[in-house]
């Protein structure tokens, strides 16, 4: 079809919308249902409409879908080939036997549309008032690899995928308990996207599972293309630079969620899970710790508490004790940082601000490069900006030193999505120590606890368990005590069933 931009052409532009959004149904002409096809899709090029006979009957029948998004083979083999070759008895549409995924009779345009769209095959046959959907979908799919982002030692190598199928018979594998309920659900006016709720249904809150639900419901937009925009759509706060659900691409992960008592949302053509509700401490946990000695892991999560802080207030710190504070520093060692900033023109605040964008632009330049060429842009320009800088008295030595431990301090944090809160928050910090100092440090620490004490994920006190306090919960919050020891489930998730292993000793013996 030709298309033109005259006044005719866009009204019968507009007469063809109209026509196939229409709420008719199907006609039992099959030349009727073929024009309205052709209107439907005067603008797909990739619609296939194959018209042929029933075996052994007089009986026409029209097969439409759409090529790329469907197995031609199951096509052939399962559909063609029975009806063009093999002894059917039709009699009606609706018991029509063809070894395909899945069957539905129809009537309604729209479902007609919409099924094509998402990778149906659908069968009109003359003569009838309804016509037959085929679960055909086949469209190319990528395999499944190990895990990008969340790398562990000890874990599973599998990662979601952008199936919505696959990602959810990868969890069903781990959790194989028919209390795991799938709950699917549809957001965006024009995508249609598939969106599943994943829980158990003796232990999730009813409360919560409500709460999201209607938050999914109230989605009014075009279409959801990836996960993050449906993140932001139903979290609860909007204006806060830390993340209210979990992120995810580990399987693993999701089900160890799930079994905590909390809901994994799973989208379709995204290969991440969102989970919730979560909590402030929840963040710092990876799926590492649950595969190593128990001690090592309580270690290394205090480090990652550490470091957080590190992230935060290092560079604040630096400004405040070197604008208002020279007495809380030793005299050897501001003999040393004096001598370091010797021909150091500018002020310690401008000299962070630069090596801290400057650490930005060279974290953004390494993830938009190739990944080998990424990782030495990253290293080798961190080291000869920073030794350059240096060389020409633009910052001093002391500063790449702070700079370089708050960045090593930052990538120490598993969870990306909070990672990147702890850059955005440093420079608010970093201002306030140059106005106020140590005054200004502490404001900014109490209007950050403040803030995240107020914050909640599906009704979940964010701050929980340290705010409000539930001591249960600590074994698994700043430390991870010994499996055994950890008897009930997060009271924050507020579970049905509280209890998910029975008492033991650390021999294993029952008390």
């Amino acid at each position: 079809m030709r298309h033109t931009f005259t006044r005719v052409g866009k009204r019968l532009r507009m007469k063809e919308w109209e026509y196939s959004s229409s709420d008719a149904v199907v006609s039992t002409d099959l030349l009727m249902n073929l024009k309205r096809l052709q209107a439907s899709f005067c603008h797909a090029p990739d619609i296939i409409t194959n018209k042929f006979m029933i075996n052994q009957t007089n009986t026409s029948a029209l097969l439409v879908y759409l090529e790329g998004m469907v197995d031609k083979a199951m096509i052939n083999n399962n559909i063609l080939k029975p009806l063009l070759f093999e002894s059917i008895a039709f009699s009606d549409i609706s018991r029509l036997e063809l070894t395909v995924g899945s069957k539905k009779v129809v009537q309604s345009w729209r479902e007609v549309e919409q099924a094509i769209l998402n990778g149906y095959s659908v069968l009109f046959v003359e003569g009838e008032t309804s016509c037959l959907l085929l679960g055909t979908q086949g469209w190319p799919e990528r395999s499944i690899d190990e895990p990008v982002t969340e790398s562990v030692v000890k874990g599973s190598r599998q990662s979601f995928v952008e199936s919505l199928g696959q990602n959810i018979s990868m969890v069903r594998r781990y959790i194989p308990d028919r209390a795991l309920i799938i709950r699917e659900t549809q957001a965006g006016r024009r995508s249609k996207t598939n969106i599943a709720l994943l829980y158990l249904g003796d232990v999730m809150n009813d409360d919560i599972l409500e709460e999201l639900e209607e938050r999914i419901a109230r989605i009014d937009i075009d279409a959801i293309i990836n996960i993050g925009e449906l993140e932001e759509l139903i979290e609860s706060n909007p204006y806060t630079p830390f993340p209210q659900f979990i992120t995810t691409e580990r399987p693993d992960s999701v089900a160890s969620h799930i079994l905590q008592g909390r809901i994994a949302i799973i989208v379709d053509h995204s290969p991440w899970a969102l989970i919730g509700p979560i909590t402030l401490a929840s963040l710092f946990q990876s799926a590492d710790d649950y595969s190593k000695r128990w001690i090592i892991s309580s270690f290394i999560r205090l480090l990652r508490f550490v470091s957080f802080f590190i992230s935060v207030l290092l560079p604040a710190l630096y400004i405040a004790a070197l604008t208002f504070h020279y007495e809380i520093i030793p005299l050897d060692l501001i003999l040393s940082i004096g001598e370091s900033r010797e021909r150091v023109p500018i002020p310690p605040f401008l000299e962070a601000i630069i090596m801290e964008i400057t650490l930005e632009m060279l974290r953004e330049a390494g993830l938009r490069l190739p990944s080998k060429i990424g990782q030495t842009v990253g290293i080798v320009g961190g080291i000869v900006i920073g030794q350059a800088a240096v060389s020409a008295g633009i910052v001093s030595n002391i500063m790449v030193i702070v700079v370089a431990a708050t960045g090593i301090a930052s990538f120490t944090l598993p969870n990306p999505d909070l990672a990147a809160a702890v850059r955005i928050l440093r420079f608010p910090m970093m201002i306030v120590a140059y106005l106020f100092g140590i005054v200004g440090i502490v404001i900014g620490l109490m209007v950050l606890v403040i803030h995240l004490i107020s914050l909640e994920s599906l009704g979940t006190p964010y701050g929980s368990p340290f705010a409000p306090v539930h001591l249960e919960a600590w074994r698994d919050g700043f430390i991870r005590l010994p499996i055994w020891s950890l008897i009930k489930r997060p009271q924050s998730n507020r579970p049905k069933q509280a209890i998910r292993q029975k008492k033991q000793t650390s021999s294993g013996d029952d008390r």
